[in-house]
């Protein structure tokens, strides 16, 4: 085979053509970027979603179409069920749904004993109940297309790719609710990985650093002279587009870490140690001369929280 030939295949299996996409929180910033980058991709049509039109979402919808792809915008809070329903039925007028990007999220970020009740429910309303909506509306539509799907016939066509943070995996002190949040979507896309694959669809998350809006004040301005921006929304945009693609078929229930020029593999945690009573029950004296054995030695600081990610 020559190397034109490879090259032609291995464009088609990264090639949407044809697919209708859905990707929420896209009037600006990381959803923007993977809005238009899902277009530049071949997608034949791309819903994008904010809480508002604007001269962003127009701009939005400019760049999608000058990539060659119909676009079509929903106006809607992501945690409300009628802008779940009405982006899966927006998809349908433009030839089905085929790919999911949940991106909308918004931060109120405090210590935690200065956390107020609203402060964490907008957070969890919006990163949680926002996924949960439009992750359990698509998979619902997928499973009716199986259902449809006569012997022998392609299979459907899923990709469910949500969005997760580093914050769920290591419980940063200002962001209770955010982490709290993230850690949950993670939770959320394993199960909808076990359900999608019945079906031969994907589900995966993705934990992205990047420059928006949302992270404003957190990352140090960028000197363009010193070449691209490794935070520029473009880098996770690039990872969100495979995931969606053909040639991600097998890639399914992973979390994925992604910034400039880095996509890191999350595996998933380990047992550290494991305690086991003599008797088959512990008392209360045992455990803890158990546990305080294992603990002397220990490094200082150790715990679940995944802190090594930060050094990525």
């Amino acid at each position: 085979m020559s190397a034109d030939v490879t090259q032609q295949s291995y464009d088609g299996d990264l090639s949407l053509d044809g697919r209708v996409a859905v990707v929420t929180g896209s009037g600006s910033g990381l959803g923007a970027s993977e809005a238009v980058n899902l277009a530049r991709s071949g997608a034949a049509a791309v819903v994008i979603n904010d809480v508002k039109a604007s001269e962003a979402t127009d701009a939005v919808i400019a760049d999608i179409e000058a990539a060659g792809a119909r676009a079509s915008l929903v106006v809607g809070d992501v945690s409300e069920r009628e802008t779940a329903d009405a982006m899966v039925a927006e998809a349908e007028k433009l030839g089905g749904l085929h790919v999911v990007v949940n991106n909308a999220g918004i931060t109120r970020d405090k210590m935690l004993f200065n956390l107020d009740d609203d402060d964490f429910d907008a957070v969890i309303k919006v990163h949680l109940r926002g996924h949960f909506l439009l992750t359990r509306n698509a998979s619902a539509y997928w499973r009716a297309q199986d259902k449809k799907r006569s012997e022998g016939s392609e299979p459907v066509y899923g990709r469910l790719i949500n969005t997760s943070s580093e914050a769920g995996l290591f419980g940063p002190p200002g962001q209770a609710n955010y982490g709290a949040a993230k850690a949950a979507i993670t939770a959320l896309t394993l199960s909808a990985s076990r359900v999608l694959g019945r079906i031969g669809c994907t589900a995966n998350a993705i934990a992205p650093r990047g420059r928006t809006g949302m992270t404003e004040g957190v990352f140090e301005e960028w000197d363009p002279s010193q070449g691209p921006d490794p935070l520029s929304p473009d880098r996770v945009a690039d990872l969100v587009s495979y995931l969606a693609a053909p040639a991600s078929a097998e890639v399914t229930g992973q979390l994925f870490v992604v910034y400039g020029g880095m996509v890191a593999l999350v595996e998933a945690p380990v047992v550290e140690k494991r305690f086991d009573a003599e008797g088959g029950v512990w008392d209360r004296r045992a455990f803890a001369d158990a546990v305080a054995e294992h603990w002397s030695g220990r490094p200082e600081g150790k715990s679940f929280s995944a802190a090594e990610i930060m050094k990525l």
